[in-house]
């Protein structure tokens, strides 16, 4: 699909955006220590020109002992700022007991996505609810854990977002035992007004990630099945995960002038769900693991919506500088000055604030031209 010197263009272009020296920090977690991240959000424009920043405050729990010995994903919050160079305030903020419905209490919040419409705001939200594996399966349920599925919110105003109206787009229960879990929204909108949201899905004995995609028609509210798999697992550094987080339609312009309509996705990955102890003789490269992850990026056809392809096929692109290398979560805004990123970034203490870089458009059309 891509000529190698357009691969090498984009790998480029997505190395500088994601810029793990250069990169601010935008929103520190509630400690700065291990366990303790903000992010696996996203970051749109609002309508008065200002910039919102959605996310989730994280703190230390490990999930392999079950979430009672850690608060882990305890608030979901909405930053606003009136430009990308200014201070970003929070102006919106849920706990688990507010996002609670259907009689089932939240054990946890994760990945979240704030989605402009033509007359309103909505908030995708992915929570694991205090429910039941399927009595099938009752044995592989961790003590304390419970079961991710999406919500949605919407009101005229971010400011007026409220569970009021919460409800569940992406239920459990009903479906794939290898898909059991549905967590961590993402959107774009298409050119014919349609709404694509890609989520991460996990098998109920949680040992791989993977990526699927809804599409809701212009005018419409349902959501129709467009893949359950939408990125392959890798076969080296990607092999047990393939979370993507974020589209970026490619410019048309240089070495895409004359291309289809392109779009890069970024995406999240590891070798493995648990650390690795690396033997001391080998060569040490970066593996990634749950909660630690790193990333890389694939490209899609607009005309095809079904499967991406990965381009960061032999190691991983972005690896912190600091702590364990984490680095995922990427989010982009595109404007005309250029483009926008923020992702979760392992800092030298271990925690993970949600940092971001600016690349000028002017930069990207010479990157790509």
């Amino acid at each position: 699909m891509l000529t190698d010197d357009q691969k090498e263009r984009l790998t480029q272009l997505a190395s500088e955006l994601i810029n793990q020296e250069n990169a601010l920090v935008l929103v520190e977690p509630q400690d700065r220590s291990t366990g303790f991240w903000f992010g696996g959000g996203n970051v749109i424009k609002d309508r008065d020109g200002s910039i919102l920043i959605a996310g989730r405050y994280r703190n230390y729990g490990d999930s392999r002992k079950g979430v009672g010995v850690g608060a882990r994903g305890l608030e979901l919050a909405i930053f606003r700022a009136p430009d990308i160079q200014s201070e970003f305030k929070k102006i919106k903020s849920f706990s688990k007991a507010d996002l609670a419905h259907n009689g089932l209490d939240i054990v946890s919040i994760e990945g979240v996505a704030l989605h402009l419409m033509e007359d309103g705001i909505e908030l995708f939200i992915s929570t694991e609810k205090d429910a039941k594996y399927p009595e099938q399966l009752a044995g592989y349920q961790k003590p304390g854990a419970g079961v991710w599925s999406i919500d949605r919110i919407h009101a005229d105003t971010v400011e007026n977002l409220s569970p009021e109206n919460i409800e569940e787009i992406i239920p459990f229960g009903s479906r794939d035992p290898g898909r059991l879990h549905c967590k961590d929204p993402w959107v774009f909108d298409l050119p014919n007004g349609d709404l694509a949201l890609g989520y991460c899905t996990h098998p109920f004995t949680w040992s791989s990630s993977g990526t699927a995609l809804l599409l809701r028609k212009a005018g419409c509210d349902t959501y129709e099945k467009v893949t359950d798999n939408l990125l392959q697992r890798g076969p080296v550094w990607d092999i047990a995960a393939a979370r993507a987080t974020d589209r970026l339609a490619v410019p048309k312009v240089g070495a895409f002038a004359d291309s289809h309509n392109l779009s890069v996705y970024f995406y999240d990955s590891c070798e493995s769900l648990r650390q690795l102890d690396e033997n001391p003789t080998a060569v040490s490269r970066p593996r990634g693991w749950s909660c630690e992850e790193i990333g890389g990026i694939a490209v899609g056809d607009d005309r095809d919506l079904a499967q991406i392809e990965s381009i960061s096929t032999e190691a991983p692109l972005f690896v912190s500088p600091y702590g364990t290398g984490c680095s995922r979560y990427i989010a982009t805004l595109v404007t005309d000055e250029g483009i926008f990123a923020n992702w979760q970034q392992s800092q030298p203490d271990l925690c993970q604030p949600l940092v971001g870089h600016f690349l000028p458009m002017n930069r990207v059309h010479e990157i790509l031209g």
